[in-house]
C-alpha cells in the first residue's frame, strides 16, 4: 500500500555541509522536520521555492495520493511533478586543514637572498547563504562535505595564500628567522583578504590560522645565513645579560650597605653611644694592643691625644680605657724619665729598692713596667705577664 504522506528529516553527519534527502516526488502533505542549526530548501520541478528553518513543516505538492498512478500513466509511472529537499548544515565546521601545494618564492627582506617556503594551518567555515551555496556550488550533487568543499576552494586558497604571504613578508619586512613570531599577523591578514572570496559562494570564513611555516632547512645558503643571524643574536644577548648582571650586582651591594648602616645605627641606639664615641673606642682599642711606646710614636699618637680619646669614650668603656692608658703612661714615664730619692735627691739606680747614697727605702712601683698591669697587693712577679717586679 502506497504511503499517503512521507516524513522527511536530516540523516547526514555533522561533517556535511549539504545533504540531499533520498526521497523524491513525495506526496502532498508530506511532513518536513528541520533541526536546530539547519535549513531545508524545497525544490519543485527543478526550481528552489521555499527555505525552511527549524521546526515541522507541511509540504504541498501536486502529487496527490491515489491519483498518482492515473496521472503518471502517460509517463510510465514517473511523476511529472518532480520535487526534492536539500538540507543545509549551519554549524561551524572547525579544524579544517589547509596547506600550500608548492613553495612560495620570494626575496628575504633582511639578508636579500631568495627563499622558498611553504605554509599550512586550519580554518573554520560555516554556511552563510544556503540558496547561493546550493545553486552556485552544489548543483545536482547529493552531498557536499568537507573534502569536496576544500577541492572547490583549493585553487583560491593556493593562489591567494601564497600571494598574501609573500606580500605581507615584504611589506612588513619580516625576517625569515623571526617569522614564527608573526603567525598572528599572517593569520589576521590572510583571513581578512579571503573572506570576500568565500562569501561569493555563500560560505563564511569564520577563522583562519597559519600554524606552520615550512622553512628551507638543509639549503646551504639558508643554513649559512641562519648561523650568522643566531651568532649575532647570541652576542647581543650575552652583552645584555652581562649588563643586567652588573646592574643587579651593584643594586645588591648598595642594598647591603644600606642594611649594614641601618643595623649599626640600631645597635648604637640600643647600646647608648654615638658614632664619634664608637670611633674613639676603636682607636683606643688599637692603641691598647701596642706594647711598646715607640709604636705610638711611629703612629703619631701622643699621650694627650689618647687621654682625649679616653674622655670621649666616657661612661661606656671608661674604666677599661683609663686602666690601659694609665699603664701606658707609667711605662712611658719609666722609660723616658729617671727616678730620684725622696730623702736626698740622688738619682736612683733603675729597679733599686733603696737609695745608693742615703740608704732610704723606696716605694715599690704600683704598675708593671712591661704590660702596665696595676698591682693590688705585694708580690715578686706580675700576675699578668710574669715579669719580675722592681725592687724584688
Amino acid at each position: 500500500m502506497a504511503k499517503i504522506a512521507n516524513i522527511i528529516k536530516y540523516e547526514g553527519d555533522n561533517n556535511t555541509f549539504i545533504w540531499k534527502h533520498p526521497c523524491e516526488d513525495f506526496n502532498t502533505t508530506t511532513q518536513l522536520i528541520v533541526h536546530e542549526s539547519q535549513e531545508a530548501i524545497f525544490f519543485l520541478n527543478g526550481k528552489a521555492l521555499d527555505l525552511f528553518g527549524p521546526g515541522r513543516h507541511t509540504l504541498e505538492t501536486q502529487n496527490i495520493p491515489l491519483l498518482c498512478r492515473l496521472i503518471n500513466i502517460p509517463t510510465e509511472g514517473e511523476s511529472a511533478f518532480h520535487c526534492e529537499v536539500y538540507f543545509i548544515n549551519k554549524t561551524e565546521q572547525m579544524a579544517i586543514r589547509w596547506g600550500t601545494d608548492s613553495k612560495v618564492q620570494y626575496v628575504e627582506p633582511t639578508y636579500k637572498f631568495p627563499l622558498s617556503i611553504g605554509a599550512s594551518g586550519e580554518m573554520t567555515l560555516c554556511v552563510d547563504d544556503s540558496r547561493k551555496l546550493l545553486v552556485k556550488l552544489v548543483g545536482t550533487e547529493r552531498v557536499l562535505d568537507r573534502q569536496q568543499l576544500m577541492i572547490y576552494f583549493r585553487s583560491i586558497l593556493m593562489t591567494k595564500v601564497k600571494t598574501y604571504i609573500a606580500q605581507t613578508m615584504r611589506i612588513n619586512a619580516i625576517n625569515i628567522f623571526e617569522i614564527d613570531e608573526n603567525l598572528d599577523l599572517f593569520s589576521e591578514d590572510i583571513h581578512t583578504r579571503l573572506v570576500p572570496d568565500f562569501l561569493d559562494y555563500g560560505v563564511k570564513l569564520k577563522r583562519f590560522y597559519v600554524t606552520t611555516i615550512v622553512k628551507p632547512d638543509g639549503d646551504p645558503q639558508y643554513e649559512r645565513f641562519k648561523e650568522l643571524h643566531f651568532r649575532q643574536y647570541a652576542d647581543i644577548s650575552e652583552a645584555k645579560l652581562r649588563q643586567q648582571t652588573d646592574v643587579i650586582y651593584a643594586q645588591t651591594e648598595a642594598q647591603k650597605v644600606v642594611i649594614d648602616s641601618q643595623a649599626q645605627a640600631t645597635k648604637r641606639m640600643q647600646e647608648g653611644y654615638t658614632y664619634q664615641q664608637e670611633r674613639g673606642f676603636d682607636v683606643a682599642q688599637d692603641a691598647a694592643q701596642n706594647e711598646a711606646v715607640g709604636q705610638f710614636a711611629n703612629m703619631g699618637i701622643g699621650l694627650g691625644m689618647m687621654a682625649g680619646v679616653g674622655g670621649t669614650v666616657g661612661g661606656i668603656v671608661g674604666g677599661v680605657v683609663s686602666e690601659a692608658f694609665t699603664g701606658i703612661e707609667g711605662v712611658q714615664f719609666k722609660s723616658a724619665t729617671n727616678k730620684f730619692c725622696d730623702q736626698c735627691g740622688a738619682e736612683l739606680t733603675p729597679g733599686a729598692a733603696f737609695c745608693d747614697e742615703c740608704g732610704a727605702p723606696q716605694a715599690l712601683p704600683e704598675i708593671c713596667y712591661k704590660c702596665g698591669f696595676k698591682f693590688i697587693k705585694p708580690g715578686k712577679f706580675c700576675p699578668k705577664c710574669g715579669t719580675k717586679r722592681e725592687g724584688c
